[in-house]
């Protein structure tokens, strides 16, 4: 497809360039251009959104995939519209929960398909990652108070991952990642999808939390048709825990900014949950939203 205009988007971590793209009819799109080494995993992504899309996940259309000059590339549908996380804090909380908890009924569609056969035991695979996440925060310089309550509940907790169940995660879930287009929301950047726990997903919930409380209960709500077991709460405090330690690693390379704002994010996050003495954050135990 020919375009007339290339718009670079600089939003994002993955390193891959993204543009908005003019055809000749004046029509957008969302052309994203892989490194050659990521050409695998480009693939695999479009052709798992192509089942997303037919199951009826509100999406971009992937339309196009291919061979390009200085990689892989990858042409989607344009959302119009504003992202969900610059304008859902400004909206009323009946409007944000009720926004929530379309994307908790978004999310279990998503956690339909099922992982591939032969998928690595999930015990074993993030015990293994909570071992490195742990290394990784004691051989960073930068420490921060309370550390010591998300490692002693990592401790207590690892047996909360046997036997889960997997299937295919989005991989980046929060309202970061969502799209307000006509009132409805869109999900977008489906770039670092994987396999894993289905309430691994929420792990980045944090967000949600962080810009708007009812968005955050009702994704929830919406998830378990308001009907929320205990087990997740404790599960998901673990997998906030393993990645509250690994964020200030992560974050060094990018600068005091990034890291002020993950140390920031971990004294909130230990306010929630009272030092790891509670499971249920703050967030959604305290949270007077009369549809629950």
């Amino acid at each position: 497809m020919k375009f007339i205009s290339l718009a670079p988007i600089s939003a994002g971590w993955s390193g891959d360039q993204k543009y908005c793209a003019v055809g000749a009819d004046g029509r957008k799109f969302f052309l994203r251009i892989t490194p050659p080494e990521k050409a695998e995993r480009a693939k695999k992504s479009f052709q798992l959104q192509k089942r997303l899309r037919a199951l009826g996940v509100p999406m971009c259309v992937p339309l196009e995939c291919g061979e390009a000059e200085d990689g892989f590339y990858t042409l989607q549908s344009w959302v119009e519209g504003e992202n969900a996380e610059d304008c859902v804090p400004a909206m009323t909380g009946s409007e944000q929960y009720a926004l929530g908890f379309e994307s908790g009924v978004i999310l279990k569609r998503l956690h339909s398909i099922p992982a591939p056969d032969g998928a690595p035991d999930w015990e074993t695979r993030f015990n293994a990652k909570i071992d490195r996440k742990i290394r990784g925060y004691e051989d960073c310089p930068i420490k921060f108070e309370g550390a010591e309550a998300f490692m002693d509940y990592l401790a207590q907790n690892r047996a909360l991952l046997h036997g889960r169940p997997q299937c295919f995660q989005h991989g980046d879930y929060h309202i970061g990642n969502m799209m307000i287009e006509g009132g409805k929301l869109v999900i977008i950047d489906f770039d670092r999808f994987d396999y894993g726990d289905p309430w691994e997903e929420f792990n980045r919930i944090v967000w949600c939390a962080q810009a708007a409380p009812p968005f955050a209960c009702g994704m929830v709500d919406g998830y378990f048709d308001k009907t929320v077991p205990m087990e997740f709460w404790r599960l998901l405090a673990l997998y906030i825990s393993s990645n509250t330690l690994s964020s200030i690693p992560w974050a060094i390379p990018f600068g005091e900014e990034e890291i002020g704002k993950f140390l920031d994010q971990a004294k909130e996050i230990l306010e929630w949950y009272a030092d790891m003495t509670r499971v249920v954050p703050s967030w959604y135990s305290d949270h007077p939203d009369p549809s629950r």
